[in-house]
Order: structure tokens, then sequence, then C-alpha cells
């Protein structure tokens, strides 16, 4: 078992991709369920300012490092995470293997239309997936229990939330279990990407850690000024946290 490492008073599990798929493989096989909790900057930034929030992703059974600028805070504040884990590469990654293995999904977020050309979109690149059943994202809180009791009655083995923070930690901390799947994921707006809706990033641009750029490129009215503030957020985060633990290392190198 992976000792978890502590950034920003959040747990993270310093786990690599392969070693993150074959924790969800174990948990359907062994019949326990496994909540998927992954952090970026602004989600590390919103927990913040969102108790409720905090408090749903402290309850996740597994939290990775989403974004790459956790990545390099984690090495900055010698809490150091093998690799990123992104959402969207986990999401096709388990759907390859729930393909192979034979097991059942449930798709639960996005727009009707979304949701609907993401499934077109899935079955053609996943013909043998089973689809146990699939809901959009767009209902009252006051509907989240009939939902959670119809992904149970589907008997999906896997669960993907492809709704926006908090929305599904929230639906996830409060009836996750109730959905009986084994692996819950929230995967945000990946739908969007896989509908063909978005764009994801070029692989050069996520390796130097720009996907916010590029997403914010792709809709500047609406989120340019949210990561622009969320990132600066999470710089002065991070260098407050490093200004706090250099007294911690002086003495050890003071020579007397």
């Amino acid at each position: 078992m992976n000792q978890r490492q502590t950034l920003f008073g959040v747990e993270l599990d310093p786990l690599t991709m392969d070693e993150t798929v074959r924790r969800c493989l174990e948990a359907v096989r062994d019949g326990h369920q496994l909540e998927i909790g992954v952090v970026n900057a602004a989600k590390l930034v919103n927990m913040r300012r969102d108790h409720r929030l905090a408090r749903a992703v402290a309850g996740c059974d597994l939290v990775l490092a989403d974004g790459q600028a956790v990545v390099w805070a984690g090495r900055i504040l010698r809490a150091p995470l093998p690799e990123r884990v992104a959402g969207i590469d986990l999401f096709l990654r388990l759907l390859a293997e729930a393909e192979s293995a034979g097991l059942s999904v449930y798709f639960l977020g996005a727009k009707e239309e979304v949701l609907e050309q993401m499934l077109h979109r899935v079955a053609d690149r996943f013909p043998g997936l089973k689809v146990a059943g699939s809901r959009n994202g767009y209902f009252e809180d006051s509907q989240q229990e009939a939902i959670a009791g119809a992904i149970a009655h589907s008997g999906a083995q896997m669960l993907f939330l492809g709704m926006t923070s908090p929305k599904k930690e929230i639906f996830t901390a409060a009836y996750g279990a109730r959905t009986g799947a084994r692996v819950v994921h929230g995967v945000g707006g990946s739908f969007d990407i896989l509908a063909g809706v978005t764009r994801r990033a070029p692989e050069s641009w996520q390796r130097w850690g720009a996907e916010w750029l590029y997403r914010a490129l792709q809709e500047p009215r609406r989120l340019g000024r949210r990561y622009l503030t969320t990132n600066a957020a999470f710089v002065l985060m991070t260098a407050r946290e490093l200004i706090r633990l250099i007294p911690s290392t002086a003495p050890a190198n003071r020579r007397h």
C-alpha cells in the first residue's frame, strides 16, 4: 500500500496510472467500492473556500493528482507524486479494461444531446463495451437518491460522472455507496471531449501544464478570468507553503 502524501492539507495517493487501473480492477474483482477523487490546481484552491467540497474529496478512497501543477507543487513541497493521473486518461483506460473484461458501465452527466453524442462515439471506439445505462446530469438534489437507485438497479460495475465540481463530489459522497458500482469516478468535462464538443489540449501543452490555457482559449469569456484567478491563488498557496517549510530545514543545515 502506497503511503499517502499530504499537500496543502489534502491527502493524495502517490500512484501511477497503471497502479490506479490495477486498484480499480481489484475493487471490481474483490467486490468492494472504490470512490475516486481527482484534484488539479483550481480544485485545491476551491477546496479551501468550499468546505463541503473539501469533505467530499477527503472522503474518497483514492485522491489523485489530475493536474501537472499539482505534481510540480508536490516536488517543491517535499510531497512527491510519481506522475499525473489525468481523469480523462483514467476514464479511457477503464473503458478499455471494462470492454476486455466484460464489465458493465453507467454514464451520468452532461446535457442530453452531448451524452447521446458521447454514447455514439464510445460505441464506435469500444464496440464490445457493456453499457448498463446512462442519464444526463441535469437534475434536482431531490432526485439524487432515485438516480442512485436506478444505477444500482442497472447492475453497473463502474460509474462515470461527467459533472462539474462540486456537484459530482457531493453526489459521490452522499450516494456513491447507494449506486452499488464498484468503481465511482468523477470525470468532469470528459463527456464533452469524447462527444467532440470541446477539444483536449495537445500532449505538448499537457506536458508543460498548460492544458488550462488551451481550455481558456476555447472559451475565453467563461473560463479566462476563472483560470487566471485560481492559478494565481495556487501559485500563492505554493509559495506560502514553501516559506513555511523553509524554517524546518534551516537548523539541520546550520553549522555551529
